[in-house]
């Protein structure tokens, strides 16, 4: 069986490459590099380095014909939405909606897409958030991410597209970006092992559902081999975190020196947010497994070991 991933160089998009690999899935990844890494491809994968938007994706599912595609590739920044909502529709409805066409075209059997559990429920009006929670995003990538959500029925109501949807918490571990705007365990990490200052957008007290790469990558694979029927599942741990308390978790792991600044708050961001997965779990036999100590530290060394911190 063969499966597209899109996004497949970035930082969770190559962990659920390798998921797949290591499952016996034959991967093509398509990825323009606008944030992916080539040092993230796995070799065992093929690689076409392609925009989702390009027109041309049509003639790589025509050569290639995927059983299955794994939709990350996406403009992911909230801030940087706020900034260029249209770019943000670009990229996460049109280069979506191209991708569901091929998809249409070629008889693809399911279309695992990724969408954000962070953004589309905006200001929670209960907690934990679970599927049925009101949609009431606060910024143009929670809208950009949760329209193609109605596009998948849509298609699967019209074109018998199987798909499922994983809406993922606040994501974190290896290869995760220590320089980018989003990201905040990469980002402290990097800060803290070279010794810089750590700033706090706003007070910290922000709460985040935060759940390590690997088991997200695992829902990946769970959404190709256990039998379910097309919908939304959220991902997450169903308990938030502070960000002081992941500043805090990382400066005792890292043996950092210096005490958090604090910047002003950023606009279109959650203050709290995290999800209710029971659905996941009875649906798709899938739990989080790696705790968050457990999982800092493991960030925390492959950055050690892998980044260039100087």
């Amino acid at each position: 069986m063969k499966v597209l991933v899109t996004g497949g160089a970035g930082f969770i998009g190559s962990h659920v490459v390798d998921a797949y690999l290591e499952d016996g899935y034959e991967v093509v990844i398509v990825d323009d590099l606008s944030t992916g890494r080539l040092a993230n491809i796995n070799p065992g994968a093929k690689f076409i380095q392609m925009d989702i938007c390009d027109p041309r994706l049509s003639e790589v599912f025509e050569r290639e014909r995927p059983d299955y595609v794994n939709h990350h590739a996406a403009q992911m920044d909230v801030r940087r939405s706020m900034v260029e909502p249209l770019f943000d529709a670009q990229v996460n409805v049109v280069g979506s909606l191209n991708l569901l066409e091929c998809s249409r075209k070629y008889a693809v059997k399911r279309f695992v897409y990724i969408s954000t559990g962070g953004a589309v429920y905006g200001e929670p009006e209960y907690l934990p958030c679970d599927e049925a929670h009101p949609i009431q995003p606060i910024c143009p990538y929670g809208a950009s991410k949760h329209t193609v959500e109605h596009y998948l029925y849509m298609y699967a109501f019209n074109y018998s597209l199987e798909y499922t949807v994983l809406r993922y918490p606040n994501v974190y571990g290896p290869r995760q970006d220590p320089y980018g705007e989003a990201g905040v365990v990469a980002i402290f990490s990097g800060q803290m092992l070279k010794e810089e200052q750590v700033v706090i957008n706003g007070d910290g007290e922000q709460r985040r559902d935060f759940v390590y790469v690997g088991d997200c990558a695992r829902a990946n694979l769970l959404a190709l081999t256990v039998p379910h029927p097309s919908g939304i599942f959220n991902l997450g741990s169903g308990r938030g975190t502070t960000v002081n308390a992941i500043f805090c978790e990382l400066k005792a792991i890292t043996g950092y020196s210096r005490d958090a600044q604090h910047g002003p708050e950023k606009l279109g961001e959650t203050r709290t947010i995290y999800l209710d997965a029971r659905k996941a779990r009875e649906e798709l036999s899938w739990a989080p497994q790696v705790g968050l100590r457990e999982g800092l530290e493991l960030t925390v060394e492959y950055f050690r070991l892998n980044e260039i911190l100087d």
